[in-house]
């Protein structure tokens, strides 16, 4: 009898116990995107461990800053590895095919990239890379304190390039400047010189590079060897310190919004995310040494943050593997109310699945071949 009981508690015990939590994480450690996904894979073993006593699981794979090997990983995540969730990826392309399959297996995804979805792929997918209008609206006051009234625009031939310039367009007569120029690049190109001999022909007060990680320092630094002497901007995508090794002296002067993260240690007291991003980068300088530290890599950090706090709320209705989790992790997820991370404050709801404010962005300039902060996010 006593045998018997003691079967009965432990298959009761089994029966009742949760499963791990399994995440997904596709990322671009190799290709054109690699200076953003190497950081992000690095700060995996960042991540929280644990929520609600359960396990958390990540299964990282490399995207290869390529689509089709991006919904490649996702299919296996979905199909064979049963995730409850997708972090997915380091560039807008590689994000956007991800939301697809996202949406068809009714998986959250959280895209680390500023990646925007239209209609029912918004529903699953969620980002906490900055969108470009906010980013872009820290530049438009710095262009207007410097008297810019023409721009030249210089982007990738893809959706980050595209929604750049769409930014910019759609801005430009309230901001008080004009568009001049719209030249393009593939994100593999060795060579620009041709797109920055337009440009520079146009004599614009200052340029805008949309592009991301290293080969946005490809334009910049053939401007300058053109002769050009006018404002570079740049977008947030190019905060990293191999962008910085990569066009050396020739980056003096860079304008560029960041999220806070990127300039810790000179944030005010007050800033809500100066303690969370300086945990994150002591912590991350620690494993990979002083001044490895990239926003990119933060992205991950704050997907973890918003995950812990999701979970916890989702353990209480379902459990994991079920598709009832994980449409509780997704209506977590949209609930999210102010959680300070690296790269800001989320507020997420049905409408935002950004959730950012002016606090997510702070100005800075390339000073000897440092950041150097401008202005800081309020």
């Amino acid at each position: 009898m006593k045998k018997t009981t003691a079967l009965l508690v432990t298959a009761l015990a089994s029966a009742t116990a949760m499963a791990d939590i399994n995440i997904g994480i596709s990322l671009s450690t190799t290709g054109p995107g690699a200076s953003l996904g190497i950081p992000e894979r690095n700060t995996v073993a960042l991540l929280p461990k644990e929520v609600g006593g359960e396990k958390i699981n990540y299964i990282v794979l490399d995207d290869a800053t390529d689509s089709t090997a991006a919904a490649k990983n996702a299919r296996k995540f979905v199909d064979e590895q049963r995730v409850d969730l997708i972090i997915a990826s380091s560039t807008v392309p590689t994000s956007s095919v991800v939301a697809q399959i996202a949406r068809e297996s009714r998986t959250p995804q959280i895209a680390l990239a500023p990646f925007a979805p239209t209609g029912d792929d918004k529903t699953w997918v969620f980002t906490v890379a900055q969108t470009n209008e906010l980013m872009a609206s820290v530049l438009f006051e710095h262009m207007r304190a410097n008297n810019v009234k023409t721009l030249g625009y210089i982007g990738y031939s893809d959706a980050w390039g595209d929604d750049w310039h769409a930014v910019l367009t759609s801005s430009a007569e309230a901001q008080g400047f004009t568009v001049i120029s719209n030249e393009r690049f593939n994100r593999t190109d060795s060579s620009v010189a041709g797109q920055a001999l337009r440009v520079n022909r146009g004599e614009p007060d200052a340029v805008l590079i949309g592009a991301t990680g290293t080969p946005a320092a490809l334009p910049h630094t053939a401007l300058r060897r053109l002769g050009y002497k006018g404002l570079i901007y740049h977008t947030h995508g190019a905060a990293n310190q191999s962008f910085l090794r990569i066009g050396g002296s020739a980056l003096e002067g860079a304008v560029l919004p960041v999220g806070p993260v990127v300039m810790w240690n000179q944030l005010p007291d007050s800033h809500p995310s100066k303690s969370v991003a300086a945990a994150y980068a002591r912590d991350y300088e620690a494993a990979h040494g002083e001044g490895s530290l990239s926003p990119f890599g933060a992205y991950l950090m704050d997907a973890g943050l918003l995950i812990e706090r999701a979970a916890a709320v989702a353990l209480q209705q379902a459990e994991p593997g079920t598709p009832a989790f994980r449409a509780a992790l997704r209506d977590a997820l949209e609930s999210t109310r102010d959680l300070a991370g690296t790269h800001g404050v989320y507020n997420l709801s049905a409408e935002d699945h950004f959730g950012h404010d002016e606090r997510a962005r702070v100005l800075i300039q390339v000073s000897n071949h440092q950041w150097e902060l401008l202005s800081a996010g309020d």
